[in-house]
């Protein structure tokens, strides 16, 4: 059992703010009103505010620090956050904070402390402490807690002194990981000071595909269940023991069909009766706020999930979710006035720079100050050279040097392995993709001269801590990989005049993976077979084409090993070919590492740059464009790409012809 102390938009950087009048129907499932008459006399009711803020996704960004680059960042830390905390509190008579998951792993700070000793060096888990001094009231796992194991997660939590709740992962024995859910017994004053005691259940949820994400960790040790039938199992126990009941889930919204077992589940889980507030993360992204707008069962604007206030405060510290809440104390119980949602941004962008929104406060910098400097330290070590440049600015282009060197080590890794192994005879293919190419902020690109590498700039690369994980894929099953993977890019009309933008708006980068070992095109022109999700909504359509191996057209039939990462192959993304059942090999080593092992093993390495893929010709000369920072002008040495102009968030627009 893990033990735990307990204590008594991103453009314009503008906050984004909702208010709603509900019913006074009590929180307890009660109905109450807003007054009592007592012949002529009315007695109002007293009026509590209670401020409810949330971070999520804080991905070991305790400072405002891009470790890759060597250089202050104003767009992320916990740091920066907790000061939007303090004025937060300074505002509010009565408050609670949560974190909702994704705490430990997500930057070079993360691995570092998950090196073997080194955590124990610092005193304990930085994070951990510095949201123990910040006053946590409550938080739950997300999916990148067991990255590095259950020891490594059990040693960090004694750092932090509030309680973590989960309902939905289990030892095998049906005990809880932590406790399923926590009740908070407060005081809190009404308008006029009165003190009244409130009761606020929190419970708490995680993706369920994390026995399979890191099946390495987890299997035999932990199992999960659906998030929606986790609550509806817990929550009315819950509910009869608390006021108020707050769920922290680590999931994203969602409005497809409910299929059970959904990895964003937030819209479903606020459907269940007896939760009054969701808190939301794992997607990465704003709400209230424009990223779900016109979804069913979702208000983008006053910030509600099935009619429930709810809040998502992006990541890596980008921004403090609030919710407040009127709550009427009535003879009956607690009823609920009203709310008001909204996420404070901690920076805004302004002429294409990053403009803080907030400052560094102190008590947090000082808490993590000696792990801080100790990782970049360690990212400068030097592990190689590279006699060419490595840089992403056009992955989505041409073939790129970065996902090529992390193939060549990912086959290099595993061909040894599975030499010994009942997948000797297969033929070896790599899959990768790009983490750093604009995804999660327009300027978050690799950018490596030719010369040393350290491990900053291996880092920079390969972003994740994930484990090289192998799948035994049909020929047939890499194509449909591939179509998955191709639906990044926008549809393509042949012959326009004007050029058409190639890259589809809100997809991440991370699932545009390249399979090294064949060779393909990729036909825009083509609607995509697949969404996001996985559903084959296009049977008919077909992006990849003249897919070969050796030369010879790929036979459907055919049984490949494709090395990919934990996340990929337990089904991440939804890729065809991945998935338990295809399972050949489960490795105790980093894909990060692996890269590291191979720079250090050739001393210079040169990533071949030979087309894997290519864009299949269309009937008619057509023009499409990305939209990169101007920085890229430097690396481009060809004649095929040509400068178009300035793009948008003052991005610079570079243009292929397909002929």
């Amino acid at each position: 059992m893990w033990r735990f102390r307990r204590r008594g938009l991103l453009a314009t950087g503008s906050a984004v703010l909702a208010e709603l009048t509900l019913p006074l129907r009590a929180l307890s499932q009660s109905i109450g009103r807003a007054g009592s008459h007592e012949g002529d006399k009315t007695v109002t009711s007293p009026l509590v505010r209670l401020r409810l803020m949330e971070t999520s996704d804080l991905h070991m960004f305790v400072y405002a620090w891009d470790y890759y680059r060597a250089r202050e960042d104003n767009s992320v830390g916990l740091v920066r956050v907790a000061s939007l905390i303090r004025a937060a509190r300074a505002e509010a008579r009565n408050s609670l904070l949560f974190d909702n998951g994704d705490i430990v792993q997500g930057n070079p700070l993360g691995d570092y402390l998950a090196l073997p000793g080194r955590m124990k060096k610092t005193g304990g888990h930085p994070m951990f402490r510095a949201m123990s001094q910040l006053g946590y009231d409550a938080a739950t796992f997300g999916n990148h807690e067991f990255n590095y194991g259950l020891p490594f997660l059990d040693e960090a939590l004694r750092s932090a002194d509030f309680p973590f709740v989960c309902a939905n992962a289990e030892h095998p024995d049906g005990t809880p990981l932590v406790p399923r859910s926590v009740v908070l017994d407060r005081n809190v004053a009404d308008e006029t000071g009165q003190i009244h005691r409130l009761r606020v259940g929190v419970i708490g949820f995680l993706p369920p595909q994390i026995v399979t994400w890191d099946a390495m960790h987890l299997t035999g040790r932990v199992r999960t269940t659906d998030i929606v039938e986790a609550a509806r199992q817990y929550v009315p126990e819950l509910r009869t023991r608390c006021d108020l009941l707050v769920a922290l889930c680590h999931s994203g919204i969602s409005a497809a069909p409910r299929q059970g077992n959904e990895e964003n589940a937030a819209l479903y889980l606020a459907e269940v009766p007896g939760i009054d507030v969701v808190f939301t993360g794992h997607a990465h992204q704003v709400f209230p706020g424009p990223d779900y707008e016109g979804l069913p069962g979702v208000d983008a604007k006053a910030g509600t999930l099935a009619g429930k206030p709810a809040v998502m405060p992006g990541f890596w510290g980008s921004h403090l979710g609030v919710i407040d809440l009127k709550l009427r104390r009535e003879v009956s119980g607690w009823t609920l006035e009203g709310f008001h949602s909204e996420v404070r941004p901690i920076y805004m962008r302004e002429s294409g720079n990053v403009m803080p929104l907030a400052q560094d406060d102190a008590l947090t910098a000082a808490v993590a100050l000696p792990a801080h400097k100790a990782t970049i330290a360690w990212m400068a070590q030097p592990v190689g050279a590279t006699s060419m440049p490595l840089n992403t600015y056009f992955t989505f282009l041409q073939p790129d040097p970065c996902l090529a060197l992390v193939n060549a080590a990912q086959i290099g890794y595993t061909r040894p392995i599975l030499a010994h192994s009942d997948a000797a005879s297969l033929p070896i293919l790599s899959a990768a993709a790009p983490f750093n190419a604009g995804g999660m902020s327009p300027d978050a690109f690799v950018d490596i001269p030719a010369g040393p590498l350290t491990m900053r700039d291996l880092a920079n690369i390969y972003t994740f801590a994930n484990t090289i994980s192998v799948v035994r894929c049909t020929g047939a099953e890499v194509k449909e990989w591939l179509e998955r993977s191709a639906i990044i890019f926008n549809r393509i009309v042949p012959g326009l005049a004007a050029p058409q933008k190639l890259l589809a708006p809100g997809l991440p980068a991370y699932n545009f993976d390249v399979i090294a070992g064949v060779t393909y095109a990729i036909d825009v022109t083509q609607p995509p077979r697949y969404t996001p999700d996985g559903v084959l909504v296009a049977p008919d359509a077909h992006r990849i084409a003249d897919l070969r191996f050796n030369g010879k057209p790929v036979d459907p039939k055919q049984s490949f090993a494709v090395v990919t990462n934990n996340y990929r192959a337990g089904g991440g993304g939804h890729f065809p070919g991945t998935g338990s059942d295809h399972m050949v090999l489960t490795a105790p080593d980093g894909n990060r590492d692996a890269v590291i092992r191979y720079v250090a093993g050739q001393k210079i390495v040169n990533p071949s740059v030979a087309p894997v893929w290519r864009f299949a010709k269309p009937p008619l000369a057509t023009t499409v464009f990305i939209e990169v920072p101007a920085a890229a002008s430097h690396v481009v040495h060809n004649d095929t790409l040509h400068r178009l102009g300035d793009g948008t968030n003052d991005l610079v627009r570079y243009a292929l012809t397909l002929a």
